[in-house]
């Protein structure tokens, strides 16, 4: 497909929660992780009573951890995500909010977090004594290649990083048990995914509008190449010792 039409089935093509599968084929990744996110959840669920999955998306990720804690909530602060994950979740038994602040004190023993933003000392108000923490982030340096070639800004939070998570639990009063950190390629191998993905994330350039960046836009489907740009997560795992 030309330019135009590229463009045009980007803008065009609905999605829901964190569901990529438009782009298969069309992004492809160079790399693994060397920690398995899912398992680590997964490997923790039979000794939980009460989970919290912050930021669930959909709730794709957390429905097929089924069968789950006999308590399970999620919370959801993307709008247009909320409604999906609520479908999705209440099934389960589990109750969707946009918000921890209805939660009483020491209400989960663990809480998990995959590329969400959350407050340390939320976390240690809602841990039980001995409760874990795990999270998954995306740094703050991810993709930064992307905003680079489009000459956009670098993101809000460019600094955030392991050594910043890291810190900031502790100050709170969790204690860093393990973490790690990776890098791995991912590549656009089309103008129209590269749009699409940019809709999906909003936050890699905020007001993102092909008007804006069509030279940029055009001169990077004219080199015909895949875009290369390199992702960078970390994971960790926490506890709010007794």
């Amino acid at each position: 497909m030309g330019y135009d039409e590229l463009i045009d089935e980007a803008l065009s093509t609905g999605f829901e929660g964190w569901d990529f599968s438009a782009l298969q084929g069309r992004i492809t990744y160079e790399g693994t992780l060397p920690w398995d996110y899912e398992q680590l959840v997964r490997d923790r669920l039979p000794a939980t009573k009460a989970l919290l999955d912050l930021g669930t998306g959909g709730g794709e990720l957390l429905a097929s951890l089924a069968p789950l804690p006999p308590r399970t909530a999620a919370t959801e602060r993307h709008a247009p995500n909320l409604p999906v994950a609520r479908r999705r979740l209440a099934p389960l038994g589990v109750e969707v909010t946009d918000t921890t602040a209805t939660f009483p004190d020491a209400s989960f023993d663990l809480i998990t977090s995959r590329h969400e933003a959350y407050d340390p000392r939320e976390l240690r108000r809602l841990l039980t004594p001995g409760g874990t923490f795990l999270t998954q982030q995306v740094a703050g340096r991810d993709l930064e290649e992307l905003n680079t070639a489009l000459q956009a800004p670098p993101h809000d939070n460019a600094t955030w990083s392991l050594t910043e998570a890291t810190e900031g639990l502790r100050a709170a009063g969790l204690d860093v048990v393990w973490s790690a950190e990776a890098t791995s390629t991912t590549a656009f191998h089309d103008i129209g995914a590269l749009v699409l993905f940019l809709r999906m994330v909003p936050w890699q350039i905020p007001a993102f509008d092909v008007q804006t960046y069509t030279p940029h836009l055009r001169t990077l489907h004219e080199t015909a190449a895949p875009l290369k740009a390199t992702a960078h997560r970390f994971a960790l795992l926490a506890r709010n010792e007794p």
